[in-house]
């Protein structure tokens, strides 16, 4: 029921022009040259590129638009070459959905040239495509170019627009955090910084990984986002002191926040040193702060004088930030070291084919597919099923990997089509075939961003009228399409669920404990590297590991998330479980409060409360991994009341007595 309220997101009025004129200008085309089946198959290929475009920096656009493009050509060609085989399309189908379902685990754009590939080929092998067959491919990727070059208008006026709005988005987001620190919401407003935090990472890092140059707006960018990770880091400690910030604090980050997305930075003499940290000799405070000189110029206004280890924590970090926003150029060699370089592309492409050959996820995903898509084939082939190729599609959205439970999305599905042929069966009943389509398809491709952002079963209720439209210039059924179009909708959703979920126990026995038990396993060594005999020497390492946790534990909830989505047993035991996850966060939390407060002042724990707290920390994992219900840790934790692990260790008596199995 959660997937029937739609998400309160804005409508991308952008996306929604773009998807309009790709997909009915095609059309439009096609019918004053008289060729109304090519301009079809151009809008379809623009219907998979607006699908497909999802990423927000223009790079990206650009390889998860063309790329995806190719293999769904290659996939309408093998299609097409089987078409009417009988046996032989099954077991074609059958194969290329076993690499279809492989190549989806290797990342986003890979799950979405996947999908396009064995679409693709479904819709070859099911509809009369126009001869040679060399044309289905090629208006398909006229289609997608289509796509391609309205999404590109904009990019000599807003290049690199995107990355700096969502730096500026993380700023804002710990500014939200350091309002709400000392108070009830802080909690909910931790995981939108690590997903905020996540996403402009990925956004500057995909985009240095194809810049082979030292460019100065990426070398800032990372600057600037390297800053705000000292004021993640405060944050807890100053949420610790149970009172809030004064709002001087948070102003002078959303006015950082600002600058960044206006692209507003004053020069001053100084550099950001190794770690990413100001200082105006090039060398890097131990707490990371900035130095005295560096800041004077460039500190926020009406900041309050920090009174304990925390607020000057917050204060170092707040003016390094300043610095490092309104500096001068940073450095390029600095940051671009401290990051890393990225590897060779021929070295990634090996290791990429490497890891999805032998893993065992990627095998288990493609044989489920090809199961599912063998069984729908197969069952066409023996039943007379009128346009049988809409069995698979169904099975091919539904069963998807990183689109969210299979068996919530099968449900969405059916209830999606049920209400997009009812829009279907009006547009095909009343609306002749012609010049009428054009103005109907800019409405109906209008639809498909601003539903899509509202969540699954809206999106599919958009998509389906646009599809039905376009098959109908194939094959010139009219109204007749729609009850046969629900029939092999609620067949593909059964098949998905009887072929693709039940038969499989990974799916409805997700291993949810294993995962949080990895994370706990991890919080250990963080606690470990954070007051070990070297938490002083290499506090880049310790900075990329808690990045790298809280990382893990977004993707944690977002896995729980979709446990609580999936029928008994497997949500009954993700909401049991749920309380653990955020004791799990609040420990991390600690765990960094702790060190921030002895990096300013705070006198270092004992290495007895230490290797305590790891102990019961890897315990508390060990007894996740072997047990299907919760677990009870009885081991006792020691130490200083007053000292600076006390606030750690009650968040993990907390994680315990939410382990331990109620009387």
């Amino acid at each position: 029921m959660r997937g029937l309220r739609p998400e309160s997101a804005p409508v991308p009025w952008a996306a929604v022009a773009r998807a309009a004129v790709a997909l009915a200008a095609p059309l439009a085309v096609g019918i004053a040259v008289g060729r109304p089946l090519y301009g079809a198959l151009v809008s379809m290929g623009a219907l998979s590129g607006v699908i497909g475009d999802t990423a927000d920096a223009y790079r990206m656009r650009v390889f998860n638009i063309a790329v995806p493009q190719l293999f769904g050509a290659l996939g309408v060609s093998l299609g097409t070459l089987v078409h009417g085989k009988g046996l032989l399309a099954v077991a074609v189908l059958t194969l290329i959905a076993l690499a279809s379902g492989m190549i989806s685990s290797i990342g986003a754009v890979a799950s979405v040239s996947g999908l396009l590939l064995l679409l693709n080929a479904v819709v070859g092998a099911g509809l009369p495509m126009p001869s040679p067959w060399w044309t289905a491919p090629l208006l398909l990727m006229l289609g997608g170019a289509v796509v391609l070059a309205l999404t590109l208008l904009g990019w000599p006026l807003r290049g690199g627009v995107p990355e700096r709005r969502a730096v500026a988005a993380t700023y804002r987001a710990v500014a939200d955090l350091l309002a709400a620190a000392g108070t009830p919401a802080y909690d909910e407003l931790r995981p939108a910084v690590t997903r905020s935090l996540n996403t402009a990472y990925d956004l500057v890092l995909a985009r240095r990984a194809r810049d082979h140059g030292r460019n100065p707006t990426l070398v800032r960018q990372l600057a600037q986002l390297n800053a705000v990770i000292p004021i993640v880091e405060a944050a807890p400690a100053a949420h610790q002191r149970g009172r809030p910030l004064p709002a001087a604090v948070p102003a002078a980050v959303r006015e950082l926040a600002t600058a960044i997305e206006t692209d507003g930075a004053t020069a001053t003499d100084a550099t950001i040193g190794t770690d990413g940290f100001t200082t105006t000799d090039g060398a890097t405070t131990a707490d990371g702060a900035t130095g005295t000189d560096a800041t004077t110029a460039t500190a926020p206004s009406g900041l309050p004088h920090p009174a304990g280890p925390a607020e000057r924590a917050v204060d170092h970090a707040l003016r390094h930030a300043a610095t490092v926003v309104r500096s001068a150029e940073p450095d390029p060699y600095n940051v671009d070291d401290r990051l890393g370089r990225p590897a060779a592309l021929g070295v990634r492409i090996r290791r990429t084919t490497r890891n999805v050959l032998l893993s065992g996820a990627s095998w288990r995903y493609g044989l489920r597919l090809a199961l599912c898509i063998g069984t729908a084939q197969s069952l066409v082939s023996l039943i007379a099923v009128p346009r049988s190729y809409w069995v698979a599609l169904t099975v091919t959205f539904v069963l998807k990997p990183d689109f969210g439970s299979v068996f919530s999305r099968a449900v969405l599905r059916a209830l999606g089509t049920a209400g997009g042929l009812a829009i279907a069966a009006v547009v095909l009943a009343e609306v002749p075939r012609g010049w009428w389509d054009v103005p109907v398809m800019v409405v109906l491709a209008a639809l498909i961003p601003a539903f899509s952002a509202k969540g699954y079963a809206f999106q599919t209720a958009a998509i389906t009228p646009v599809i039905l439209l376009l098959s109908d210039w194939l094959n010139r059924e009219g109204f007749g399409l729609v009850l046969p179009r629900l029939y092999d909708s609620l067949l593909g959703c059964a098949i998905t669920l009887l072929a693709g979920y039940l038969l499989w126990p990974e799916s409805w026995h997700t291993r949810i404990g294993d995962r949080l038990a990895d994370t706990v396993a991890d919080t250990a060594r963080y606690v470990v590297r954070a007051f070990g005999p070297d938490a002083g020497h290499d506090r880049s390492a310790r900075l990329r590991a808690r990045r790298r946790l809280y990382r893990d534990l977004s993707t944690v909830r977002t896995e729980f998330q979709r446990a609580l989505t999936e029928p008994p047993p497997t949500n009954t035991r993700a909401a049991a479980w749920w309380p653990l996850v955020v004791a799990v966060e609040r420990i991390v939390d600690a765990t960094t409060a702790a060190r921030v407060r002895v990096d300013h002042g705070a006198a270092p724990p004992a290495p007895v409360e230490v290797s305590d707290i790891e102990g019961q920390l890897r315990e508390l994992a060990a007894g996740l991994r072997t047990s299907h219900v919760l677990v009870e840790v009885r081991a006792e934790l020691e130490g200083d009341d007053e000292g600076v692990l006390a606030p750690l260790r009650q968040e993990v008596r907390a994680a315990r007595a939410i382990a331990s199995p109620q009387p």
